[in-house]
């Protein structure tokens, strides 16, 4: 049963009668469901199709991760193997790669001195987590480091390496090389050196060959999917007090890597710039670039000529393209089979007629829901795709000899249906005449002409990032609509993937107009009659949390209350804390200016809840810590640590109900108890 609208009658001073009416849940979806670790997860298949691998719930302790294997060809059934995490490494991430290999990733809690190997204190020992990558058998008999043999480890590798290598685990997949039974390409990072050695490997032998030594300003843009050898290259250069990225295409006629410049761009104008392709017939390059348009096309480029055709391979006028699909089937390896757009959903087009013919015949088995193609086998009898919508999660399906499909799982099968309100894809026009887009989820069984709701404005972290539609995979969007909350989600002014000119406009407006664009959507929210004016809260993370700090010393405000978690509260102490991507530190870094809420505590209003993890090294403790003692005596003020918590989810099922249970009580007991 859907929502419900109560009109709650609530006694007033000198004996009057106030009437609210306020949105119900008939039956809210249990933070328990959204918490606790999903029952089918990260899940692949094999090139060959023989066999699907991902992770599932432990038979031992449901709130502990098991690797799964299953037979592809008796599917549904259960998996044939099953290893659960260990006592401390506990598996968050599994890829099925070819040669009857499986590539695990699994973290564990770690405490001690980084001697600056990744994120997280300089001087002094660190609350932080260690990330490996395990390689194993579709048996599952022996685990062993990925991609960790003497080989890799030893080449042009000094001992202060070796050692942040052990503590950061940055073996990586880079290229499955299809057409390739046993080599991948892989990359091996230093977090110390800055130094990425990228490798040729065998899996069955562990033999590696290096194919290039790259670090913070040299980089591969393109390895040649056949045989792993770099075709293009990226090098940053400081010009000044800027930098300059010079992309290199491999000559075939001297071996000598050609400066392309046309394709060189100074870093600070942030044009995009990506090498996605090479044609075979032609010679030519597929290059992914915003320098003839507001948003990113696909573009073909003749590096000989070295000039772009005059017209674009791929566009699209009101969204970015996000990605060229190449087809990795021998018949036709390597050429164009379709595109992503990046709108609303990141949408696949295929246009490859046998592709494209399964993906409408996808669409139109499961109506009303997203359909995205994972992977498939050369002759197509095994197709891997995922179904999900605002209301319904992922699930996973196998599409066995094009007529009969295998229901392999959903995410949260105990999600019942219905219990989410719609969703749309809005724009709002901000106070300086700005069109800003936002994702709308109104509360379940809300429609035009109800009673304004309670609404919530969220903020996506960042900044220099977006939000999609579909199943929220944080949980936050469906438990709060659940709820009879309506939940608006703004695309502000630099976020990133909705064009340059949106993204650049938030340079330097922490806290300015960048949370202009956030109230006058809550305004906005109540100008269409969707949200009660006095029933509004802004709740984010990350970004989205210093968003919410910076809500609680701007006025006037539309907002009752504020919830930041892991918010960045002092621009002054941001430092280069906040990322492990020194390039990325640096570049966005100049863009961290505006409103310091910490410089403007005296002007806190809203009452706030503040949390974050105590193992957070991307926001570490002293910025919630920090403004909560400094506002505490002044609003109604709470912060919470929890426990063994990083920034970035996966988080432990524990940790997760912990956050929504804060968020849940909060919202009805302290933010929206009284009129």
């Amino acid at each position: 049963m859907g929502n419900t609208f109560c009109r709650v009658l609530l006694a007033g001073l000198l004996a009057s009668t106030v009437v609210l009416d306020i949105a119900c849940a008939a039956e809210p979806i249990p933070v328990e469901d959204l918490a606790r670790l999903p029952a089918l997860q990260s899940m692949s298949m094999d090139p060959n199709g023989k066999h699907l691998v991902g992770l599932i719930p432990s038979p031992y302790d449901p709130d502990e991760t098991a690797l799964a294997v299953w037979d592809a060809d008796s599917m549904p059934a259960p998996p044939k193997v099953v290893t659960p995490s260990g006592s401390h490494m506990k598996f968050i991430a599994a890829f099925a790669l070819k040669a009857d290999r499986i590539l695990a990733v699994a973290r564990q809690e770690w405490t001690g001195d980084l001697g600056g190997c990744g994120e997280g204190k300089l001087v002094g020992s660190t609350k932080t987590f260690v990330t490996k990558a395990y390689l194993t058998g579709d048996d599952q008999k022996n685990f062993e480091e990925a991609f960790a043999s003497d080989k890799t480890r030893n080449v042009g590798v000094s001992e202060a390496t070796r050692r942040c290598l052990e503590i950061s685990g940055t073996a990586t997949l880079v290229s499955m090389l299809p057409l390739d039974p046993d080599n991948v390409v892989i990359e091996r990072a230093s977090g110390v050196s800055l130094v990425s050695n990228y490798y040729l490997y065998n899996l069955k032998t562990g033999d590696a060959k290096l194919l290039f030594t790259g670090g913070g300003r040299k980089t591969p843009s393109l390895f040649d999917p056949r045989t792993g050898n770099v075709l293009a290259k990226t090098e940053i250069e400081p010009t000044g007090s800027d930098y300059e990225q010079k992309i290199y295409i491999l000559n075939p006629e001297t071996g000598q890597f050609d400066l392309q410049r046309p394709l060189t761009t100074q870093l600070s104008n942030r044009h995009t710039v990506e090498v996605a392709g090479r044609d075979d017939a032609t010679g030519k390059y597929y290059v992914l670039t915003d320098q003839f348009s507001d948003k990113v096309q696909a573009r073909s480029y003749d590096p000989v000529a070295q000039k772009y055709d005059p017209e674009p391979v791929v566009a699209d006028k009101d969204h970015s393209i996000a990605a060229l699909l190449f087809s990795t089937r021998r018949s036709d390896f390597n050429r164009v089979v379709g595109f992503v757009i990046d709108g609303p959903y990141r949408r696949q087009v295929y246009v490859d007629p046998a592709l494209k013919g399964i993906q409408l015949g996808l669409k139109d088995a499961f109506p009303g829901q997203h359909v995205t193609i994972s992977s498939y086998t050369d002759d197509l009898s095994k197709v891997l795709f995922i179904t999900g919508s605002p209301g319904v999660p992922p699930a996973y399906h196998l599409l066995l000899d094009k007529k009969r499909v295998a229901d392999l799982g959903s995410m949260r099968p105990w999600v019942k249906p219905g219990l989410t309100g719609d969703e749309s894809w809005v724009t709002y026009t901000a106070r300086d005449g700005r069109e800003i887009p936002a994702i709308l989820d109104l509360p379940a069984g809300w429609k035009k002409g109800d009673a304004p709701a309670s609404a919530i404005v969220m903020p996506h972290g960042g900044p220099w990032a977006r939000d999609y539609m579909g199943w929220d995979i944080s949980g936050w969007v469906p438990m709060l609509t659940s709820r009879g909350y309506a939940v608006l989600r703004p695309q502000y002014r630099g976020s990133e993937g909705l064009g340059r000119d949106l993204w650049l406009a938030g340079d330097k407006q922490w806290g300015l107009k960048m949370s202009d664009d956030l109230d006058d959507g809550a305004a906005w929210l109540v100008s269409r009659g969707i949200a009660n004016k006095n029933r509004i809260a802004i709740f984010g993370y990350s970004y989205g949390g210093f968003a919410a700090v910076a809500a609680d010393v701007r006025s006037p405000s539309p907002y009752q209350c504020a919830i930041a978690g892991a918010p960045v509260a002092n621009l002054g102490r941001l430092g280069t804390t906040w990322s492990d991507n020194r390039l990325q530190r640096i570049l966005q870094g100049q863009t961290v200016k505006g409103m310091d809420p910490m410089q403007n505590t005296d002007k806190a209003h809203l009452p706030i809840l503040l949390f974050g993890g105590d193992r957070d090294v991307r926001v570490p403790g002293f910025h919630p810590r920090d403004f909560y003692e400094a506002v505490k005596d002044r609003v109604p003020a709470r912060y919470v640590v929890i426990p063994d918590m990083p920034h970035s989810m996966p988080w432990y099922p524990r940790q997760q109900r912990q956050v929504d249970n804060l968020v849940v009580d909060y919202l009805a007991n302290n933010c929206f108890a009284q009129p």
